[in-house]
């Protein structure tokens, strides 16, 4: 059989809106030459389409036309290793899903512990950031709340008693581990997130290991995170002003 067929059946195989690279058309590293060619044929009659540098996607079409994958798929060779998560992304595109801002950034974010993620989607720049903890698939969606604590005052056009309320919402929702594993995460993030937590904690009736986030902060250091009493009761007990 021809590269070109071996590599035509696998693409077929592989379902739309997924990505894929080479090592999942099972060619042997001297057909990697015809394979490459064989894809670029499959590029120019649109059957496929390169999100980067050897990362490729079979396109879903919609009586709108052709829908591309979301910023997960489009990274997912990025976000995971041999299988296991090791990164995640944040930032703007987050807060821009969880519904903290309407607004949708020019740049992709993406936290890790392990691995600088540089890259481009089209003309979509993505840049890499310093997870505070080792990313797992198990972990992650506790990081992305921390992050959204974390970057609360940076968030654009976030209205911050909405945001109060969705954050308490996703806190208050997690199983009793998760809130202990989220806690514990917070620990290694910087003060003004361990502070927002706790008064949100606090504030929610939720008040499991409160203590070990009270005892991590300097009692003297005052947060000016713009928050008003009626929308966090609980904040000047944690220095929130």
């Amino acid at each position: 059989m021809k590269v070109s067929e071996k590599v035509e059946r696998k693409i077929n195989r592989i379902q739309e809106g997924k990505t894929f690279k080479y090592k999942q058309l099972g060619i042997d590293q001297s057909e990697y030459s015809a394979a490459a060619k064989a894809i670029e044929r499959l590029i120019k009659k649109e059957s496929i389409s390169r999100v980067s540098t050897g990362v490729f996607y079979k396109p879903k079409q919609s009586i709108f036309g052709e829908l591309k994958p979301g910023e997960e798929e489009l990274l997912k060779t990025y976000l995971f290793q041999d299988g296991k998560r090791i990164a995640y992304i944040t930032g703007g595109s987050l807060y821009n899903r969880m519904g903290l801002t309407t607004q949708v950034p020019k740049t992709i974010k993406v936290a890790s512990k392990v691995k600088r993620v540089i890259t481009k989607i089209g003309k979509t720049q993505v840049k890499p950031v310093k997870s505070y903890v080792e990313v797992t698939n198990e972990n992650y969606h506790l990081l992305e709340i921390l992050d959204a604590l974390k970057d609360f005052t940076s968030i654009p056009d976030l209205d911050k008693e909405s945001a109060i309320k969705l954050l308490n919402n996703n806190i208050s929702k997690l199983t009793k581990n998760n809130l202990s594993k989220l806690v514990s995460y917070a620990i290694k993030y910087p003060p003004r997130t361990k502070a927002l937590l706790g008064a949100i904690l606090e504030f929610s009736g939720k008040k499991n290991r409160i203590k070990d986030l009270r005892t991590s902060l300097n009692p003297l250091t005052s947060y000016k995170l713009g928050i008003k009493e009626e929308t966090l009761p609980t904040a000047s007990k944690w220095n929130i002003n």
